[in-house]
């Protein structure tokens, strides 16, 4: 049976979140080199057109500050909606309501986008902190690796992606770090912490099905199934877990979809209609997209191929990832939700039609809490370096008619090898155990609990 490792002490954590301040510090200076007087009428940072992709401190949040009436001040989603061209109105954004919620609080007070970017910085660096805490906390010093990589520099002030990697972290927080609590009351605390993740960015939500697999069989090797349990399986724990996700879901967007529908529709309609082109960075436009000529744009083959392909992959990788799972648990007793969590997200980053450079921020936590290869993590950073310097270089070179052929060359590395990196880290991920583990003997690998039942062992065969 699995013993627990001893996990980062407070020394260790507050150590990571001090560090962690730092490098935010350092990513907020890095986007700030964008900003600043002197401003034109809209409040834009003249600077800002000039210095974003040559000096690489481009942000969307820069950049949003204008076209989403967030320099307006106009509460989100409520008057909104998308003209038949694509174009959002009336205060919506394309990202879930918390996120819009988000920006609107940025927004407040602010008269230009160096503003703006400031007041939207406070608002993210308790997340970050937070993520920096619990990671610390659950796996000690590599959350480094969070806390003070190139990474953060790179993209904490990018667009607003800390909150959401904070929500998906402290559900994975909840279960594992607050063990005497019962595994049901855990995994529904987590639930709502991943379902908050959705309405920010939407990818925590798919988190919820390996957590429903892990209550269902039992929690950590089959031992943790409440009294009122009938045999080796917790049906009503995993239906609890899917209805308390699917709850705060609806508690939280059915106030704007009641208040504003066309507004609230409009940010998924301008998501599901983006196109796979230049700015989406994905193996679709730098790859597949030459099956077809190189011709792209909507309503063209290539368009409409990826727009039913990319999800219908996404899925598949889906149930690959639970499958094995699945599997993992039929060996050992204990379904690695984590595990099979971090493939899931390795499936979407690498098969979505759009891979912007900061969703790196997304797996970062995942390699700190599961036992990967380090040589896997040092290559992933190193495509994702050539990623997020050599895209804004490769835009500025197009845009002055330069050296662009070897900045492409950059970006392409980036690409493609993120994207080979995403399929190796799958099938590691799938192989990992967590960092608070220590790993059980090779007579040991079996369910604590007994044999595990013949038609799950069947379905998995």
């Amino acid at each position: 049976m699995r013993t627990r490792a001893r996990a980062g002490s407070p020394a260790v954590a507050v150590t990571v979140v001090l560090l962690c301040a730092l490098t935010l510090a350092l990513g907020y200076l890095n986007k700030a080199r964008c900003a600043g007087a002197p401003f034109a009428e809209n409040g834009r940072s003249l600077v800002f057109d000039r210095l974003k992709d040559r000096n690489f401190c481009y942000s969307d949040i820069q950049f949003l500050w204008l076209g989403r009436d967030i320099d307006n001040h106009v509460f989100p989603y409520l008057t909104g909606g998308i003209t038949p061209d694509g174009v959002l109105t009336g205060g919506t954004v394309e990202y879930p309501v918390l996120s819009g919620l988000l920006m609107w609080l940025g927004g407040i007070g602010a008269h230009n986008d160096a503003e703006f970017l400031l007041n939207s910085a406070l608002i993210l660096v308790p997340f970050g902190l937070a993520t920096a805490w619990m990671l610390g906390r659950l796996a000690g010093w590599p959350a480094l690796l969070w806390a003070a990589a190139p990474p953060l520099v790179l993209y904490a002030f990018h667009n607003w992606e800390l909150p959401v990697v904070a929500a998906a972290t402290a559900a994975t927080f909840v279960v594992v770090y607050y063990r005497r609590i019962p595994l049901r009351t855990r995994a529904v605390g987590a639930a709502v912490l991943l379902a908050i993740g959705l309405c920010l960015k939407i990818y925590p939500g798919a988190f919820v099905l390996p957590l429903m697999a892990f209550v269902f069989t039992g929690g950590t090797d089959g031992a943790e199934l409440p009294a009122s349990a009938r045999g080796r399986f917790d049906p009503r724990g995993a239906l609890m877990v899917a209805a308390a996700a699917a709850g705060t879901v609806i508690a939280i967007n059915l106030p704007f979809a009641v208040a504003g529908y066309p507004g609230w529709l409009a940010s998924f309609t301008f998501q599901s209609a983006r196109q796979a082109d230049i700015t989406t960075n994905s193996v679709w436009y730098w790859g597949v997209r030459r099956l077809f000529g190189g011709v792209e744009g909507r309503g063209s083959a290539f368009a409409t191929f990826v727009d039913v392909a990319s999800p219908l992959l996404i899925a598949a990788s889906f149930a690959l990832a639970l499958w094995l799972g699945l599997r993992r648990y039929l060996r050992e007793g204990s379904y690695p939700w984590i595990a099979v969590s971090a493939a899931m997200l390795c499936g979407f980053l690498l098969l979505h039609k759009v891979h912007s450079p900061q969703y790196t921020l997304w797996l970062i936590p995942f390699l700190v809490l599961l036992r990967v290869p380090w040589a896997l993590i040092g290559g992933y950073l190193l495509a994702d370096l050539a990623m997020g310097i050599g895209v804004f270089r490769y835009f500025y070179e197009l845009s002055t008619g330069s050296d662009a052929p070897a900045m492409e060359f950059v970006v392409q590395f980036g690409v493609w090898g993120r994207a080979a990196l995403l399929v190796v880290l799958f099938f590691v991920f799938l192989r990992s155990r967590p960092r608070w583990e220590t790993a059980p003997p090779d007579d040991d690998l079996r369910p604590a609990a007994g044999r595990p039942d013949p038609a799950l062992t069947a379905a998995a065969s």
